[in-house]
């Protein structure tokens, strides 16, 4: 048996082009190209210097293509062991010293994480056959992680009125590519 990898391109920025490999493991679901771009396109006024976190980071695309875009640090949490593997092995090709790497399982690591920096943006992409999405977003605004204007990106397989979130969570953009909906929310305190 052969261990198959899939590869992910870098979109824009500093590493435009360069591609990521990661194994073959059907929860790992990266954002299309298409998708990435117009997230990047939502965000660019406040991707540079800000810090991120990639919750359920899968291939680290999103939050690869933040710390090429500018991003000042980049957390990646990844409960598979394999990816996690993977994900630290591209940061160090890559030579990305900013990102860092939990493998951890995200739930868990919103309650357990401590720190005294907040996030700008959280990438949330949660498996789609999982109700993880609705769970993340009450537990990261519970949390002391989001900053009072953080960005929350959400990709999910259907539309958002599904979903319970937090109150003060405002969405300012959405849109829809393929069978994947994608929203962008400004957190209001």
């Amino acid at each position: 048996m052969t261990n198959q990898t899939n590869t992910v391109r870098i979109i824009s920025g500093s590493l435009r082009s360069r591609k990521i490999s990661f194994p073959a493991n059907k929860a790992v679901r990266p954002t299309g190209d298409r998708v990435r771009e117009t997230l990047f396109n939502w965000v660019q006024s406040e991707i540079d210097g800000a810090v991120c976190l990639d919750l359920f980071a899968g291939s680290g695309a999103l939050g690869i293509e933040a710390l090429s875009r500018g991003a000042e640090e980049v957390v990646f949490v990844e409960a598979a062991k394999n990816i996690a593997l993977a994900l630290k092995e591209n940061l160090e090709l890559l030579q990305l010293h900013s990102g860092k790497i939990y493998h951890h399982d995200a739930l868990s690591w919103i309650e357990e994480f401590n720190t005294t920096k907040t996030f700008d943006i959280v990438f949330l992409d949660p498996p789609f056959d999982t109700d993880l999405a609705a769970t993340s977003c009450m537990k990261l605004e519970q949390s002391n992680l989001l900053n009072s204007q953080c960005r929350i990106y959400l990709e999910l397989a259907s539309e958002i009125s599904e979903l319970t979130l937090p109150e003060n969570w405002k969405q300012i953009k959405e849109k829809k590519a393929g069978s994947v909906y994608f929203y962008l929310f400004v957190r209001e305190v």
